[in-house]
């Protein structure tokens, strides 16, 4: 009570509702800031204003800086690094204000972290939130600290990082933090960017083993008769899509952690998203970051009358939550006859601008992906899985499109709508994973208002072969 009774002591100003706008970049899929009155207690949903981030006069190193370091704790994979916060902050020396590195910044700067757990004694999963804080800050919680999960002393951790700008930087807390972790951020001077990974590979190899031995059985997608099947032999008629279906495929195909967190906006504190914070946290606002994986699981899931794969968190009292990892898993048990894998035209695999068969396994690996070989080069070379990418998806956005019309943006700045929004990321992964130059043509056609969100789509549904 002292602690609510002294943030109403502010002056009434502040009693306004204080948010921040997320600029949500074309050909990403899902983030957001949402805004709820000081003191008032809600549970945060996801939602975007349609209001410019540069009404906020920036300090002069946030105008252009794009890239932060994050500082991972020492024995991240453990019970008590997982309860230790991440700490943002400033590149090659920079200060967090100085580089605009805050979670108060989290539009355009903020970093999330996911941690997927396994039991491989019993093949239990579940999944944990680490908190990430602004360098020179404390977490927004009772006695600032976090609780500590309870997981075997033999757990398996993977642990996945995202980053709303364009290059996050791992920093060991020690000298070996991120060897003992298996920390893999890239190549030798080719960075995989936003994203970067701990134990991933390790993490994977242990699920393949609970899997064969029957300990884990990772539940079926199913089916769902509100899906209208699409193309034929090559679509997957009325399965429920997982993260690898060409017809929910695109940008962000594993630089997608689903972690939210809460920012007091008087203070730029964060907490764990969970519903003990979010009534402690006065004003809270929701903080997340490009997902692919969110939009699948949040609103193209529920909207086909599908149930995407969830473990418990242990960050949020057990409650059913899905990640990064989860996502995975579930492609990898219940893999489509043609399945999107890590294209070697996405960007953050590349190198110099060129495809980088190496740096992609790397990257592959972390996520339980085979490596590039011509057994995958058939759906996910650089050429077919644009090709496929024209000739599953497109067919199913146009065959679903009454449907999914229905369904809510996650990104309302973006496009009006779910159909428009997928259609929107469709066109922007055409263009960004270069297909054009395999002899494709963009197969949508988007209709924006004058301030140029996507309110209407048309889909050239003719089959396309690369030369």
């Amino acid at each position: 009570m002292s602690r609510v009774a002294g943030q109403l002591a502010v002056p009434a100003v502040l009693g306004l509702v204080i948010g921040v706008v997320l600029a949500f970049q074309s050909g990403t899929s899902n983030s957001g800031l949402t805004q709820i009155p000081l003191g008032t207690y809600v549970t945060p949903t996801a939602t975007n204003i349609a209001a410019a981030l540069a009404t906020a006069a920036p300090a002069a190193g946030m105008k252009s800086n794009t890239t932060c370091d994050i500082i991972v704790p020492a024995n991240p994979l453990s019970a008590q690094g997982l309860a230790t916060p991440y700490r943002l902050t400033g590149p090659n020396g920079m200060t967090p204000a100085q580089s605009g590195c805050e979670m108060s910044n989290g539009a355009k700067l903020g970093a999330f972290v996911q941690a997927t757990i396994l039991d491989p004694a019993t093949g239990a999963l579940s999944v944990y939130e680490p908190l990430v804080i602004t360098q020179g800050t404390r977490p927004d919680t009772p006695g600032m600290k976090l609780l500590l999960p309870v997981i075997p002393a033999d757990a398996v951790v993977t642990i996945d990082f995202g980053f709303n700008g364009t290059d996050l930087v791992q920093v060991g807390a020690t000298p070996t933090t991120l060897a003992d972790a298996h920390c893999v951020s890239g190549q030798a001077r080719s960075a995989f960017g936003k994203t970067s990974f701990c134990n991933g590979v390790n993490f994977f190899n242990a699920v393949r083993q609970a899997e064969r031995k029957g300990l884990l059985k990772v539940p079926s997608p199913g089916t769902s008769s509100a899906i209208v099947p699409s193309r034929g032999d090559l679509g997957t008629g009325r399965s429920c899509p997982v993260i690898s279906n060409f017809e929910v495929a695109g940008l962000g195909l594993g630089e997608s952690v689903t972690t939210t967190y809460l920012l007091n906006p008087l203070t730029g504190q964060t907490a764990q998203d969970n519903g003990a914070y979010r009534g402690y946290v006065a004003g809270a606002t929701l903080l997340q970051g490009n997902s692919a994986n969110a939009v699948l699981d949040q609103y193209v899931d529920p909207i086909l009358g599908c149930t995407p794969f969830k473990a418990p968190d242990l960050s949020n009292f057990n409650a059913p939550a899905f990640s990064e990892a989860l996502d995975e898993i579930a492609a990898g048990a219940y893999q489509p006859k043609t399945a999107a894998l890590v294209p070697e035209n996405d960007k953050v695999v590349m190198d110099g601008g060129e495809p980088d068969p190496a740096k992609t396994d790397l990257y592959r690996e972390e996520l339980g992906q085979a490596p590039v070989s011509a057994v995958t080069d058939k759906s996910s070379s650089p050429a077919m899985y644009c090709q496929n990418l024209v000739d599953i998806q497109t067919p199913f956005l146009a065959a679903n499109q009454k449907l999914l019309v229905t369904g809510q943006s996650p990104v309302t700045a973006t496009a009006d709508n779910l159909l428009t929004f997928l259609a929107n990321d469709l066109s922007a992964s055409f263009t960004s994973l270069g297909c054009q130059q395999f002899h494709l043509t963009n197969p949508v056609t988007l209709k924006r208002n004058s301030a140029g969100v996507a309110i209407a789509a048309t889909f050239d549904t003719a089959v396309q072969t690369t030369l």
